[in-house]
């Protein structure tokens, strides 16, 4: 894995924007090709064979969890327990999903997140940055085969009569927009039809749920966290409504931190992972983790005994984990961390954030990839 400076595209922004990726400049600089990275076939092929073993894993702790009925070791509400597993026997769809990767300073990879049930970043991932590489490396590769995977899931997913799919995001919010208007080009490819409505335009008709023509909502894609849903006031009919979701409530599982101590339990000394507990006591170098967080907030870093960084944010509340901390390797300065794409059961592809700070953020840079064999 190397990075390169290089030269940006003339007027990359129309670029971009005509691909629907309107935020390429939040905070400054959100999409940077003024460098990029580069990985060997063997590099690659190592992601992809990491990234199946780690989603195998985690459906391990999945079954686990369920029939040793430790979901409220997860803190998720105990009248949602009997509906995850049944949603978990009945292998309700799910979409996609996004492993955070760190290599550390002696190259291994190593776990650091599993963005399992509202993972961003999409459009950039499967669309811009190959659209970059078509332009600037015409005879190279990519790791990158989002795309067509998604189209072939929500085939899947129209197979399992799930028709027609309403897709939901909070109003206003631009990012969330994009990221599911996206998705929703690709259930339309697909053959599925695809409505778009915002979370606050669902309505409880006292039976199911309903969108804004007070339709029955049969199947619907939320970019909205699982734990954000149990805490609204419709939250206590999700049980009782015959409402398919995506992602499925057992995703509630795995997009909880306490994921990542159940992997430790599971698969003590993997060398995929790091050591995670509930306590910090084990551990003298450490990451503490809200287990509902999102982009970089309320995260707090130990180094032998003493905090050397803390972020802000609105997750304070929320049960901690305590990661083992792990050097991650730079280049000059830049740590990226490699996200890596699932849909389905099937890695697909990868999109990098990289920034000079030891917390990655929703401003962190996205830098596009190739491989260079």
């Amino acid at each position: 894995m190397n990075r390169l400076r290089i030269s940006e595209r003339p007027n990359w922004q129309s670029k971009v924007e005509a691909l629907g990726f309107r935020f390429h400049s939040v905070g400054g600089r959100y999409w940077d090709e003024s460098a990029c990275y580069t990985f060997s076939m063997p590099e690659i092929e190592r992601i992809e064979d990491v990234t199946k073993e780690l989603f195998d894993m985690c459906l391990e702790v999945v079954e686990r969890a369920i029939e040793d009925k430790r979901l409220a070791e997860w803190h998720i509400p105990h009248y949602l327990h009997r509906w995850i597993a049944d949603t978990w026997q009945w292998d309700d769809v799910t979409i996609y999903g996004r492993f955070d990767l760190g290599i550390d300073t002696e190259g291994n990879i190593k776990l650091l997140e599993f963005n399992a049930d509202t993972p961003t970043s999409l459009l950039e991932a499967a669309v811009v940055q190959w659209n970059w590489l078509q332009e600037v490396f015409p005879r190279k590769d990519q790791f990158n085969s989002i795309h067509e995977m998604l189209i072939a899931q929500f085939e899947y997913a129209k197979s399992r009569n799930l028709q027609t799919i309403h897709f939901a995001a909070v109003g206003g919010n631009e990012e969330d927009y994009m990221n599911v208007a996206y998705l929703m080009d690709c259930a339309t490819q697909a053959g599925v039809e695809a409505i778009f409505l915002t979370m606050e335009e669902i309505g409880w008709n006292g039976i199911t749920f309903v969108d804004k023509t007070d339709a029955p909502i049969k199947t619907l894609f939320k970019l909205y966290p699982w734990e954000y849903m149990w805490g609204e006031a419709f939250g206590k009919h999700l049980t009782e409504a015959s409402t398919a979701w995506i992602e499925p409530a057992w995703k509630m599982i795995l997009s909880n931190k306490t994921l990542l101590v159940a992997l430790w339990e599971m698969f003590p000394n993997h060398p995929l992972l790091l050591p995670t507990y509930t306590k910090q006591s084990k551990l003298s170098s450490f990451v503490q983790k809200p287990i509902w967080g999102r982009e970089g907030a309320n995260v707090s870093i130990a180094k032998n005994g003493r905090w050397i960084l803390e972020t802000e944010g609105d997750y304070s509340d929320n049960p901690q984990i305590f990661q083992q901390y792990a050097e991650l390797a730079h280049f000059e300065g830049n740590r990226p961390v490699i996200g890596s794409w699932v849909v389905g059961d099937t890695p697909c592809g990868i999109g990098i954030r990289e920034t000079k700070s030891l917390v990655h953020n929703n401003l962190s840079r996205f830098v596009p990839h190739y491989i260079d064999d």
